[in-house]
């Protein structure tokens, strides 16, 4: 697999594993009825889309691992940020540029 295809897998599984729990977080927010069961359904498949996704194929995970950690923490703030306006802390910023260069060293090193 190419390193390109890689980091598309990559990003589409961040992009499953965070947009699934976003629709069980919105799950979470509705009362019981047929839009929250909706929600944790939809949840649910994208879920085992995402754990099929990032396991189907035959590569090291492990060396893989920083890269997936810096992408999955990309799109989760930006689902945090654009679906529940949850506004981005100096704090989180701090502590995604950590992420960042943990990824970097794994995938440099």
């Amino acid at each position: 697999m190419s390193k390109t295809t890689t980091l598309l897998v990559l990003a589409l599984a961040a992009v499953l594993e965070a947009g699934g729990d976003a629709l069980i977080r919105a799950g979470l927010r509705y009362p019981a009825g047929a839009t929250r069961a909706a929600l944790f359904g939809m949840g649910a498949l994208v879920l085992f889309s995402y754990g099929w996704t990032v396991n189907a194929p035959p590569w090291n995970f492990g060396r893989l691992l920083g890269v997936y950690v810096v992408l999955f923490f990309a799109i989760a703030q930006a689902i945090s940020s654009l679906v529940f306006q949850e506004p981005l802390s100096r704090q989180v910023l701090a502590g995604g540029a950590l992420i960042v260069a943990g990824g970097l060293v794994i995938a440099v090193g």
